[in-house]
Parts: structure tokens; C-alpha cells; sequence
């Protein structure tokens, strides 16, 4: 695939997943613009950026201003939106913000695309966790749904405001229901990222590594690259506009994901703990989603193996901890 001259917006761009994709887009030949709010604790990190931060143009400011986004989303031949809050935590303490950035803005997004650039690819990044506790694995796109936190409700709003506006008003929008992503530039210094970044952060400080009840809670992993490149197929595939999918990895429990990471990093221990009272309350179980559904329409399998990207992983951060653990 090329996005060879394609002028492209990444909302998000200087986190996780934005930034890996940057630098992707940027290797293609593509004009990328970044958008990041940089909103503390976040993941916005410039560390991210370092590889393109001369060939990419990178503007601070927030999907909540409507005239920025206005004027950033005219031209654009497609545009990645990956701006969000993602903590389940967070969200639940303080809902109205997490109400602000994963619908209001989402919605802020879609306008202002309908408006001044209705031809713009938009390629959404949901999540997998408003399927709540699992009726049947492995999750399928008919699986019922049912939030377990306000996260999850607000980010299936926002998906859904985004099959609105394909439906009523034929942009041309494509939802992927992320699941557990890891790997380089993910934020490490707390768990709002989920828990493998914090796994990861305990293991190369030589920290004890918290598992609540048995650890065997299992899971699907998808390293970022497999990510990237279901980003990138999902918007060069005109099949899929108007769609939205489950991506997914490997499987793995909890504990086998720990004992890999001080194994590679070669410091830690793991613990088991009894679960706290507010985590049982949205523990949702044992999940991992079936992705056949994305890979039939085109062609998509995750690549890297969970044992490649753990290693990948911890090298990263190896390497570079002191620009993801201060601040």
C-alpha cells in the first residue's frame, strides 16, 4: 500500500499508537500533519516524534476547538482519529471530561470533516471494551453489547456517531475495535494505558509485578506494528467504509504475559494480590475477540508474535526509560 503525496491528519499523532503510525505514513512518502492536544498524563509524548519531527508538521492543540479543526481537516485525503482518553479508571472519576474528549469532540471531528473535507477517509479507533463480560468467546462483531464503565459507553457513542455519518451523510468512515495493542512509545509511567505498559515499567525497575486474583485472566494482544498496518488497510479499502471491525492477537493470560516480561528484562517478580473491591466491580473476565471479519475483507493477520514483541518491547524501554518515566 502507498500513501505516496496523500495528505493525511493523525489525531493523537504524538501518543502511542499516532506516533508509531506517523512514522509509517512518513517512511510512505505521505504529507502527515499531527494533532495532539498533549493533555498531561495522556501519552502524548514528543520523545515519539523524534524520528520525523522535521518532516511531519505538529500542531498542539485540542479536537474541543472546533475552529482548529476546522481548518486542519480541510484538504486531507485521510484522516486517522486516535484522540481519546482510554483510562477506565479516569473515566469513572471524572466522567464529564471523559464525556468531552471521547463524544463531544469525536463529534466536533465529524462536523467539521462533513463541512469542509466530506471526502476525507476517517478511520476511527474504538475499543473492545463495550462488549463488557463475554457471552461467548471468541468475540464476534455480534456479540451483544454491554459497557462495564463510562469509558466504554462514551466510546461507543463516538463509534457510533461515526457509522452516523456514514450512513446519513456518506463520509467515509471505518471503526476498529482495538484490544490489548502494545509495544514501543506506549506510555509506561502509569496504567492508563492499560496494564501492560505498567507491567513493563514494574519490570524494568525491578519492581514487583501485581497480579490480581490467580493471574489467569486471559487475553488477546496485538503488537502496534499488526496495528499500523490494519490502520492503513482499513483506509485504502473502500470495502470497508461504513464498517466497523474487531482487530486481535494472540492469546495469552496475565501471568504468562508477567513471567515473559521479567524473563526479557531480567528484573522483577510477580505477586498475586486478592482482587480490590472497585477493579471487581468492571473486571470483565476472560476476553478475546475473533478478527475473521476484518481479515476477510482484507487480508489482515497480526504478524508478530506476543514472545517478538514483549522482547521488542522491553528493549525499547531499556534503551529509553528516562523519556518515558519522567514528567
Amino acid at each position: 500500500m502507498s500513501f505516496k503525496d496523500k495528505q493525511v491528519l493523525i489525531t493523537g499523532g504524538a501518543g502511542f499508537i499516532g506516533s508509531n503510525l506517523a512514522m509509517k505514513l512518513v517512511q510512505d512518502g505521505a504529507k502527515v500533519t499531527i494533532l495532539d492536544s498533549m493533555l498531561p498524563e495522556y501519552g502524548g509524548n514528543l520523545f515519539n516524534l523524534t524520528l520525523i519531527k522535521d518532516k511531519a508538521v505538529i500542531n498542539f492543540s485540542d479536537m474541543r476547538d472546533n475552529n482548529s479543526l476546522s481548518y486542519l481537516v480541510k484538504g486531507k485525503d485521510y484522516i486517522f482519529n486516535l484522540a481519546g482518553q482510554v483510562s477506565h479508571q479516569d473515566s469513572m472519576v471524572n466522567p464529564f471530561l471523559d464525556l468531552d474528549i471521547n463524544v463531544k469532540a469525536q463529534l466536533s471531528l465529524l462536523e467539521a470533516c462533513r463541512c469542509q473535507s466530506p471526502s476525507a477517509v476517517i478511520v476511527y479507533t474504538s475499543t473492545r471494551q463495550f462488549y463488557g463480560t463475554p457471552e461467548y468467546l471468541p468475540v464476534d462483531e455480534r456479540h451483544p453489547i454491554n459497557p462495564p464503565d463510562v469509558n466504554g459507553i462514551n466510546k461507543l457513542a463516538a463509534e457510533q456517531y461515526h457509522q452516523l455519518y456514514s450512513k446519513v451523510y456518506g463520509l467515509p468512515t471505518v471503526s476498529l475495535r482495538l484490544t490489548n495493542t502494545y509495544g514501543p512509545r506506549q506510555l509506561i509511567k502509569n496504567a492508563r494505558q492499560g496494564f501492560i505498559g505498567w507491567f513493563v515499567n514494574r519490570a524494568i525497575l525491578g519492581e514487583k509485578i501485581q497480579l490480581f486474583g490467580t493471574g489467569e485472566q486471559i487475553r488477546d494482544f496485538t503488537y502496534v506494528d499488526d496495528v499500523v498496518e490494519a490502520l492503513c488497510l482499513a483506509a485504502i479499502t473502500p470495502k470497508c467504509y461504513g464498517q466497523y471491525y474487531n482487530l486481535g492477537g494472540e492469546k495469552a493470560n496475565l501471568k504468562e504475559i508477567a513471567d515473559m516480561l521479567v524473563k526479557y528484562s531480567g528484573k522483577g517478580i510477580v505477586e498475586l494480590i486478592p482482587f480490590p473491591e472497585e477493579r471487581k466491580k468492571i473486571d470483565i473476565g476472560d476476553f478475546y475477540g475473533s478478527y475473521q471479519k476484518f481479515h476477510n475483507d482484507t487480508g489482515w493477520e497480526p504478524q508478530v508474535g506476543l514472545e517478538k514483541g514483549l522482547r521488542l518491547m522491553i528493549d525499547y524501554y531499556k534503551k529509553y526509560k528516562e523519556s518515558y518515566l519522567e514528567g
